[in-house]
């Protein structure tokens, strides 16, 4: 391997040392028995200096994980608890992935580097420790359309196929296997200060509040740093829930230990953008009661961070938690006005006629055969952008909300490109399955990085 390239800005960091003794245990990756790179996220890896990497030293690290100068010198599996559809579940942790790596970006931000199938760990439970290259296919289609829909969200790095052929229950078997990199602002779970709350390790408990404060949140830690921390996980998780409804998506596995308390939507599995405004809509088959329905992301996050309330009770005064988690519902509120108003492309005018407004178009969403995608697209600046030839917008909801978004004014350009298709960049199910058919029967990769260029310029013009 050449010589390893650093830009000005490659800044790597240890932060995690401060809290490894308790949170982590030390892991080795698997022995893949080949390794093909198939995707590599430069634009991501320009911000932490490392997009100037060959792909012979792009492999050797994020394939066979050789350490990255200056960072970790080994991966760490996190350890965690977490209530999984509502049940508390001590047998868990990092089973298929560990933290790689730390940097800093241009911004001074710590970043995490998290994998994904990066092989057994004393987690794995069962569990064989891998990931299809079905599912790291799916998660960079998730992470890049989240990404341009403004959501925050980890990002996938790199995709590594490695040779092992996967046997799994839901969907055809053997399958290709991968390993997956991904990128985000932090990699702690609520279910970290579950699980010790739940052995008692208060003064650990007391040393992971200051390190998220500390890295996450630009603060020193004090008496009052756990009330603080959950003020702020409060205000960070209802922006994503509220990001996830203006967008369409549902997650579809919204477990506390798939929750991060930097506020980034991470782990994709069953994921779905629902083909319309469908408040029971699922994304999991398993997920029989609609627990973690589009419609119900909101509450199921808000019950997630109430369990990290209950995990500092040890260590903070009750009734301070019990205020800090009650801003949750006038958070969300807020929130979703703030993300649907960004979205749509307007400016917004003040509380009563955004709220009137916010409140008109999920109305009208709910009552059109219109998708959401399509919706935002032909209304983008508030205003309908041509004939509905469709009758699409026909009813008496869109007459109500026309004149609900009468004196808000556009607040993004449409001069872009991307807004003279004729229809919008969307990620339902069905292209999903589109793009994956080629890659298994001919292993033909073009689909993808056609959708990835397509998805990117849909970034780009929601960014003007």
């Amino acid at each position: 391997m050449s010589a390893f390239p650093q830009a000005p800005h490659f800044h790597p960091a240890r932060a995690i040392d401060e809290v490894a003794d308790f949170l982590a245990d030390p892991v080795k990756a698997a022995d893949f028995p080949h390794i093909l790179l198939r995707f590599r996220n430069d634009r991501a890896a320009d911000e932490v200096g490392l997009a100037d990497l060959d792909d012979a030293q792009w492999v050797a690290h994020f394939g066979r994980f050789a350490p990255l100068p200056g960072s970790l010198p080994e991966p760490l599996a996190l350890r965690y608890h977490g209530h999984q559809f509502r049940v508390y579940n001590p047998d868990i942790g990092d089973g298929r992935g560990f933290l790689f790596a730390q940097m800093h970006d241009r911004n001074g931000r710590l970043i995490d580097f998290g994998t994904k199938g990066s092989g057994q760990t004393p987690y794995s439970r069962f569990g064989d420790g891998r990931l299809t290259l079905k599912g790291a296919v799916r998660e960079i289609l998730a992470t890049e359309m989240l990404e341009a829909l403004g959501v925050e969200t980890s990002r996938t790095l790199s995709v590594i196929e490695t040779g092992e052929q996967l046997h799994r229950g839901d969907e055809p078997s053997p399958t290709r296997s991968a390993v997956l990199v991904r990128m985000s602002h932090g990699h702690i779970r609520i279910g970290s200060f579950q699980r010790l709350a739940n052995l008692g390790e208060d003064e650990n408990l007391r040393r992971l509040v200051g390190y998220a404060l500390k890295h996450y949140y630009g603060e020193e830690a004090g008496e009052d740093g756990p009330v603080r921390l959950l003020r702020h996980v409060v205000a960070r998780t209802a922006r994503l829930a509220a990001s996830f409804m203006a967008s369409g998506f549902v997650h579809g596995v919204l477990n506390s230990d798939n929750i991060n308390i930097s506020g980034e939507s991470f782990d994709y599995g069953p994921w779905r953008w629902t083909p319309s405004f469908d408040p029971g809509f699922t994304a999991a088959y398993f997920d029989e009661q609609g627990l973690y329905a589009f419609g119900r992301q909101a509450e199921a996050i808000h019950w997630d961070v109430a369990q990290l309330a209950n995990s500092l009770l040890g260590i903070a005064d009750r009734d301070a938690l019990v205020e800090a988690i009650e801003g949750y519902a006038p958070a969300y509120r807020e929130a979703i006005v703030t993300r649907v108003l960004w979205r749509l492309g307007v400016a917004p005018r003040g509380p009563r006629d955004d709220i009137a407004a916010v409140t008109a178009l999920e109305t009208a969403l709910y009552a059109t055969r219109a998708s959401i995608d399509r919706f935002y697209f032909d209304w983008a600046g508030g205003r309908l952008r041509h004939p509905d030839e469709e009758g699409l917008y026909a009813g008496d909801e869109f007459t109500a909300l026309a004149a609900a978004l009468a004196s808000h004014q556009s607040a993004r350009s449409l001069d872009h490109d991307y807004w003279a298709r004729p229809q919008p960049c969307a990620m339902l199910i069905d292209e999903v399955e589109a793009i994956w058919a080629p890659i298994a029967a001919s292993d033909d990769w073009s689909a993808l990085e056609n959708k990835i260029r397509d998805i990117r310029q849909l970034g780009e013009a929601m960014s003007l």
